[in-house]
């Protein structure tokens, strides 16, 4: 009878305690962000009067007003917006055994970006505003994410479908994503085209992505969706790595494939079409914070997911709060800066690819 069974060997306890960490840091690295989005702008508030704001002590009613009605919101859709984007991002990387593939790069995004200008302009949702703050809003924000969810759909499905008919090798897969953005991008364009100039003005700030145009009325559909598709996520997390070592391999596992593959897209979908229904075209987020997550922590999806939906947050509450002060007093959409930033990461990993 051997003594240490049952237990950890104390090496391989470390290399996971390593991982932890390293999700805690990030963690509460990501709070000090999100306190620091709220604090940062063209009114300067210091951050302990913000913390202390958040705790209902009111220190400045001017300031009170600022962080609850203004920042506090957009700060709040930029974590959730994160985690979101990067979570579908690291499941369909793994679900497609692609590392290139994300709501972004397989134009999934794009098809959300028409179904919900379909939305806007033929349904009518999209409203013009005299508010300077906020001059566009989606009035009906669950129609809005029900067309652009179905348009999602029918780009994973094409997807999907390539995948299983040529195989899922990154060059097959980004030819399809480029076809289809191209395809959504041009019946963006025809919308326009033939839209009024209220239409027109609505499609074209909504499809700047940023999250400066949240407010309270989107956060609870945001939350609930992104918070049942992580959830959903990290309790198939076994079923992904059983994925990533081979279709073959899953299945003699006992791992359903095709139902895991099919659900995971559509969850992923789910996702992608609220954040952009809501907030517009936000790309790379998905397709950068996985890999960046990976050369730390490694590809155990039970590391991976958690420590994914970290780096998401961490990264657009620091783009968003660089955005608003790079060239204040004009505020950046957050997507200018993701694009900037994802562009050079996404050559990289496609010139890596072919090189190997």
């Amino acid at each position: 009878m051997h003594l240490n069974e049952g237990k950890v060997p104390a090496d391989y306890q470390t290399y996971l305690n390593r991982k932890v960490h390293w999700i805690i840091v990030g963690a509460i690295l990501s709070f000090a962000l999100f306190v620091l989005a709220i604090s940062v702008g063209a009114v300067a508030i210091p951050p302990v009067e913000v913390v202390q704001s958040l705790l209902g002590i009111s220190v400045s009613e001017k300031w009170d007003r600022i962080v609850w009605n203004i920042r506090l919101p957009q700060a709040i859709a930029a974590l959730i917006a994160g985690i979101g984007l990067s979570i579908a991002g690291v499941a369909m990387q793994s679900i497609l055994r692609n590392p290139l593939a994300s709501p972004f790069t397989l134009g999934i995004s794009s098809a959300g970006a028409f179904g919900a200008a379909v939305s806007i302009v033929l349904l009518g949702t999209g409203n013009i505003q005299s508010t300077v703050a906020n001059p566009v809003s989606i009035s009906n924000p669950y129609l809005t994410t029900v067309v652009a969810f179905i348009f999602c759909m029918i780009a994973t499905g094409i997807i999907l479908l390539i995948s299983h008919l040529k195989g899922s090798s990154p060059e097959v897969m980004i030819l399809t994503g480029v076809a289809l953005s191209s395809l959504f991008s041009a019946g963006v364009m025809f919308l326009q085209y033939f839209s009024n100039d209220a239409q027109l003005a609505a499609v074209v700030y909504w499809t700047f992505g940023d999250v400066g145009r949240a407010t309270w009325d989107m956060l609870p559909l945001m939350a609930l969706i992104v918070g049942a598709g992580t959830l959903y996520f990290i309790v198939n997390r076994w079923n992904y790595n059983a994925i990533d070592a081979g279709d073959e391999t899953a299945q003699g596992l006992g791992v359903d494939v095709a139902r895991v593959r099919l659900v995971g897209m559509t969850v992923a979908a789910l996702i992608s079409a609220v954040i952009v229904a809501l907030l517009g075209v936000i790309g790379f987020v998905g397709l950068v914070c996985p890999h960046m997550v990976r050369r730390i922590i490694g590809d155990d999806q039970r590391f991976l997911i958690p420590g994914s939906a970290v780096m998401g947050a961490i990264l657009l509450l620091a783009s968003d709060t660089v955005a608003r002060v790079i060239v204040a007093p004009y505020v950046l959409p957050v997507s200018v800066l993701t694009a900037f930033m994802g562009a050079p990461v996404f050559i990289f990993l496609l010139f890596r690819g072919y090189k190997r």
